[in-house]
């Protein structure tokens, strides 16, 4: 009797591990970052979009092999302030704390976040403006900006931002190609989709996967020989 109860709580703790797993699994994937403001700042969108000081929710909608797709939303996700499309970008080192990268700007003037690193790793999103306002920040910042053709806004069908032309602008107005300007992952990393979206999965869900099958087999096992002895 006691050997069935102790199989019996083997199979539960099974089932309760399967059930959490994906929930898990959401939670990396779209890389939910709680982030408060004391100051104004800026983000892409129609001319120069700014949002006041306070708290703000951010995170990757959509995932592709050369962008991601950033909402931000307010602090009790009722409301998304802007879709942003965002090309990654790499840094040398990870840190275990979010990152928020900013253009210089005239003393006065709200600040305009240039890339978002979420914690732990060396990939991030650097976001991507409309090619009037990235004109205008890349006099202002006296470096490369990236650009796209089309305003962003709230709305802006995720469609559009999957294909849409990026490029990014020098002070003097020129276009450059984005590769001049983004910073290659080095030579011996995966490719940008498994950096984003495999590694995060991979890493969070193999090991518990694995001790389930061996729960799973261990339970099995046991319940057989206590069937066969009991006949």
């Amino acid at each position: 009797m006691k050997r069935f109860k102790f199989v019996a709580m083997m199979c539960c703790f099974v089932f309760v591990a399967l059930a959490i797993t994906p929930r898990v699994k959401a939670d990396q994937h779209d890389k939910k970052t709680i982030l408060t403001f004391s100051e104004p700042f800026e983000v892409p969108g129609v001319d120069a979009q700014i949002l006041p000081a306070g708290t703000y929710v951010f995170k990757i909608l959509d995932s592709w092999s050369d962008r991601n797709i950033v909402q931000i939303f307010s602090a009790d996700e009722t409301h998304v302030y802007t879709t942003i499309l965002a090309i990654a970008n790499y840094r040398l080192k990870a840190t275990d704390k979010t990152v928020l990268t900013f253009g210089e700007r005239p003393a006065g003037q709200p600040e305009a976040i240039k890339a978002w690193f979420y914690p732990g790793q060396t990939w991030g999103q650097e976001f991507v403006y409309s090619k009037k306002r990235a004109i205008e920040l890349a006099k202002i910042v006296k470096e490369p900006v990236l650009a796209m053709p089309i305003e962003t806004t709230a709305t802006v069908p995720v469609e559009t931002l999957r294909s849409v032309p990026v490029a990014a602008i020098k002070p003097t107005g020129d276009e450059i190609p984005v590769a001049e300007v983004v910073e290659a992952p080095p030579a011996e990393a995966p490719p940008a989709t498994l950096v984003a979206q495999a590694l995060p999965d991979t890493a969070s869900s193999l090991p518990l996967f694995a001790a389930i099958g061996l729960l799973s087999l261990f339970a099995g096992f046991t319940l057989l020989i206590i069937m066969k002895r009991s006949a």
